[in-house]
């Protein structure tokens, strides 16, 4: 950026001091920098990934998750590469702005998978309540990133085993009110999502 912004004020310094340099070719060069064409791109971004799959097992016998799956068609291709399981995760909302929100496509994921790998969740997860509501979508667990950080910025490891027992302790209450004695029991009657909701009210 620095670079780019000093080519900017550098070219049209030299056109005033110049007189001679055109200022329609400071811009063009520039818009070449910040709009490289696709092109440059090959090898960078794979469409395919069981290529990556299968050179992964070739170097390790740990089972292979798959992340950042937010669509039926990429689940179902994960499988078809032969991956242990697949994580839904938007990578915290910090990867492309307007990516949907993970518990908005869990299900859509769950059922593409169809059982035959474990489906993780991911992103979004601060209460107990979030991790009932994800069990009851499909996902078999769920994984919890920025509030164990925040835990262990606040008060160390003490931080860290406090919110995974408040965690906890808000999962088992949410079961108790909800009639879910086990995890077993949670079931996809206990969520309404917000299609849903919109239809019980016409």
């Amino acid at each position: 950026m620095f670079d780019t912004v000093k080519f900017i004020v550098g070219g049209l310094s030299c056109y005033f001091r110049e007189k001679h340099l055109i200022l329609k070719h400071v811009f063009d060069d520039y818009c070449r920098m910040i709009a490289p064409k696709l092109k440059n791109l090959e090898g960078l971004m794979p469409t395919e990934i069981d290529f990556d799959i299968e050179w992964l097992r070739s170097i390790t016998n740990l089972p292979i998750l798959v992340k950042g799956v937010l669509t039926h068609e990429d689940a179902r291709k994960a499988v078809e590469a032969g991956v242990a399981g697949v994580i839904v995760s938007n990578h915290g909302g910090r990867q492309l702005d307007f990516s949907p929100a993970t518990v908005s496509v869990l299900e859509e994921v769950v059922h593409a998978v169809g059982g035959k790998v474990p489906v993780l969740f991911d992103g979004g997860v601060r209460r107990g309540t979030d991790i009932f509501k994800a069990l009851a979508l499909g996902a078999q667990a769920v994984l919890v990133g920025r509030p164990v950080v925040y835990g262990l910025a606040a008060m160390g490891q003490n931080g860290v085993r406090s919110v995974i027992e408040m965690l906890k302790n808000e999962l088992e209450l949410t079961m108790a009110l909800s009639g879910c004695p086990t995890l077993k029991d949670i079931t996809r009657s206990h969520v309404r999502t917000v299609n849903e909701s919109f239809h019980s009210k016409l």
